[in-house]
This record gives C-alpha cells, structure tokens and sequence, in this order.
C-alpha cells in the first residue's frame, strides 16, 4: 500500500466525536429489520443469542472503534457508514489498507482468535449500526459452528478486498481508483449523497490532498459527480462504473460470491 505523507492526525483527534465504547446505545427491537448483510445472514437462532446483546449507536466521523495495538473492546455491525483500517508508520505517516461497511463487522481480530491488532479502525463516512462486547462476542461464536461459517466467509471476502485494493493501488490510474472508492462507499451507504473529507479520500487513494483535488475535478468536470466541502453527490452512476478500474466490478462479484450467494433474510 502506499503511504500517505500527511500526518495521522486522527491519531490525536479522532475521538473529537465519540470515543470507541461511550456512545449512545440502545438495544434493537424485535420488530426492527436487519440492515447489516452479515448479520443478516445469520441462522435466526444465532441472531437471537446476539440480538439482545446488540446496541443501537450513531457513528460520528473520525471516531475511533478499535486502536493499534490495544484490547479490541467491541464488535461493530455497520449499518449505514463506512469505517477505515488504517495502517501507521513508526513516523506518523498512515494509510487505509481496507474498509467495512454494512456488508460487513469491526473486529475481525476475535473472530481469529486474536484481541488486537497492529492496524486502527476509524469512522471514514458517518453513520450508525449496532455493536456488542468483545467478550460476548467471543462467547457465542465459540458455541456455534454456524456462525462461525458466516464469519469466517466474510474474513475472506474481506482479505480478497485487502488484495484487490494493492494490486489496484499498483496498477490503475488515480482517476479509476477514485471512480471505484467512490461507487464503493455509495453501495454501502445506498445513497448518491455522503459525506466524504478531501482526508480521508486522500487516504483511501494513497495520495496528496492535491491528488484527490485534482482526481474529482476531472470527475466533476465529466458531470459524472459534484463535489462541495466534503460532500459527494453521484450524478451518472453508470458513466462512473464506466471510468471505475476492474478492480470495483471484481471485489462486489467476490463478495456476493461468498456472501449474498447463501439465503440471507430478515431478522426482525
């Protein structure tokens, strides 16, 4: 991956909207449908031992759930947002080396049987989701063999995403890999309208801020998006898609391969 030359100031800010385990939280309703892919693919009896463990939050920007090196304390189903696995060199350089969003879970650590890990894990696009203690967690994908499938299915999707992302890092034009970040963050939002910092993109990309300036211009410029103080909005989906790299196509054909192939439902 390539490094980012700016400093990691989420380092020293990124609880500026919520620390990691002190937001707002409240239990799922029975009625309430399932809006995480992975959570809904669970066989209903390991949804109901989660659910009443799970807890209704809002996710802000820049906020922290999981830092390197420390006891992941929670497990987060994204809902709607995206977050950032970020990578920090010893000097302070960082840089994204993969995301989740509702497709997926924060803390892939515990489901390998480790509690921590050397990368962190920020809120890039706000939203909100459900999280539940680490330790119960663990608890409960130890007595089944179901969800542990599940898991361990979305692990690898996530790892060929991981892959996919160097490779395109190495290969395609900053243009194309704008073009795919994007139409990424749009899926998991299900929305043409997100926010979306000159920081974090710039760090998604692996490049300057002047980089990203220049790279949604272009797009701008093709009326394929507009771009005003940290707000995307997609106007031609599909011209997009056009201008995206192989890389987009491959990586949602990959995780539906894994993921959206078995039944999901549900689970209100």
């Amino acid at each position: 991956m390539r490094s980012v030359g700016s400093r990691e100031k989420i380092r020293k800010n990124g609880l500026s909207r919520g620390k990691s385990g002190k937001s707002g939280a409240s239990s799922p309703k029975p009625s309430e449908p399932c809006v995480n892919r992975l959570l809904g693919l669970l066989p209903r009896k390991d949804y109901e031992r989660l659910r009443p463990h799970l807890k209704r939050i809002s996710l802000g920007y820049r906020q922290s759930l999981y830092r390197a090196h420390k006891p992941i304390s929670y497990v987060y189903f994204i809902e709607s947002g995206v977050g950032s696995l970020v990578n920090t060199m010893a000097n302070g350089d960082s840089a994204e080396v993969g995301t989740i969003g509702n497709e997926g879970v924060v803390g892939l650590p515990l489901m390998l049987g480790d509690n921590r890990a050397p990368t962190s894990v920020y809120v890039q696009v706000p939203g909100g989701g459900v999280r539940m203690k680490a330790a119960q967690f663990k608890k409960e994908l130890a007595r089944s063999a179901s969800m542990r499938a599940v898991m361990l299915l979305y692990a690898h999707a996530f790892f060929n995403q991981v892959a996919q992302s160097a490779a395109c890092n190495q290969f395609h034009s900053l243009e194309q890999r704008c073009c795919r970040w994007l139409l990424m963050t749009r899926d998991r939002m299900q929305s043409d309208q997100f926010l979306l910092t000159q920081e974090f993109l710039a760090m998604m990309l692996g490049v300057q801020r002047t980089g990203v300036t220049f790279a949604a211009g272009a797009l701008q410029r093709a009326g394929l998006i507009n771009y005003r103080r940290g707000r995307v909005t997609i106007i031609d989906r599909r011209g997009l898609t056009r201008r995206a790299c192989e890389c987009y196509g491959i990586s949602k054909l990959e995780f539906d391969r894994l993921l959206a192939g078995r039944k999901s439902r549900n689970v209100g």
